[in-house]
């Protein structure tokens, strides 16, 4: 009975967990082109640098799109 309910807490875990880590914007910017974009995962490319203050995280793509215009180095571009 006990494994049954580590099963079924297992597997509601493994599906909501990335549900919220799907919520995750970050302002990106091409470190050749120096050209800002939006991403949905925090970049692990060395050519993408997180440019939003203090690596902000944007809890919705229209927060990073409000974001992206606050931001220096993307508004020169």
């Amino acid at each position: 009975m006990k494994f049954k309910a580590v099963v079924a807490a297992t597997m509601i875990v493994a599906f909501v967990v990335p549900a919220f880590a799907a919520n995750e914007f970050y302002v990106v910017q091409d470190t050749k082109t120096k050209k800002c974009t939006i991403v949905d995962k925090k970049p692990t490319d060395p050519s993408m640098t997180v440019v939003s203050p203090s690596g902000t995280v944007y809890k919705t793509r229209s927060e990073a799109e409000s974001g992206i215009k606050a931001i220096k180095v993307c508004s020169s571009n």
